[in-house]
């Protein structure tokens, strides 16, 4: 079995979204997601437990890492290979301490002092963005590309760019430095998931510029 950081070390596009259809998440893995995080902040915990479970069985069949948003104290439960929290949710000493030393662990990071501060956390990678505005995240304003460029330089942690990237857009945030990025309405409003998947997968370039020995 291929271990999660080694997986993470390659992946390159990450799906972002909630309880979705089994032929949605079979066509976003199949065009190459190679990470899928469910944030659903609404469903019981039984519900959600049950729903993780059917995405980490799917994502377990296409080799991907299926990762359970600001509900570490779920993570084992829903058979997650980790979960991600955001500045305002759980600590990432409490997370850590609660998913253990194996699973892994994500951060949401939106300023240069939040990029910095996650090098020396237990991180395994952050998130970086919104890159542009976006209904997912109301509220929040937009980074823009130069937060994808100081990440560039900066983080010794995987980042992934995310934040209204599409197919439209995700040349121009490429070319600030992000090799790796996160998506939601980019496959959620797809009418062909997997056909957009590859694209974005293509327009990220070689895979050899993430990890040696990644394919």
């Amino acid at each position: 079995m291929i271990d999660r950081r080694e997986r993470l070390a390659c992946a390159r596009l990450y799906l972002v979204c909630d309880a979705q259809p089994g032929a949605f998440l079979t066509a976003a893995l199949r065009g190459g997601v190679d990470v899928v995080q469910l944030r659903s902040k609404g469903l019981p915990d039984d519900q959600l437990v049950a729903t993780a479970r059917r995405f980490a069985a799917a994502c377990e069949s296409h080799r991907a890492l299926f990762i359970l948003n600001d509900r570490p104290d779920l993570v084992s439960a829903a058979g997650a290979d980790g979960v991600h929290v955001g500045q305002d949710d759980a600590t990432v000493t409490d997370a850590r301490e609660c998913i253990g030393a194996r699973r892994i662990l994500g951060l949401s990071t939106h300023t240069p002092g939040q990029i910095d501060a996650a090098q020396d956390a237990a991180v395994d990678y952050i998130g970086v963005g919104p890159v542009r505005e976006t209904p997912t995240k109301p509220g929040r304003p937009a980074v823009g590309l130069e937060l994808v460029r100081y990440a560039a330089r900066r983080s010794r942690r995987p980042f992934f760019a995310i934040g209204g990237i599409a197919t439209d857009n995700v040349a121009e945030v490429r070319r600030a430095g992000a090799t790796r990025i996160a998506v939601v309405r980019a496959l959620t409003e797809a009418s062909s998931p997997e056909r957009v998947a590859r694209e974005l997968r293509r327009a990220l370039g070689p895979a050899g510029e993430v990890a040696v020995g990644c394919a």
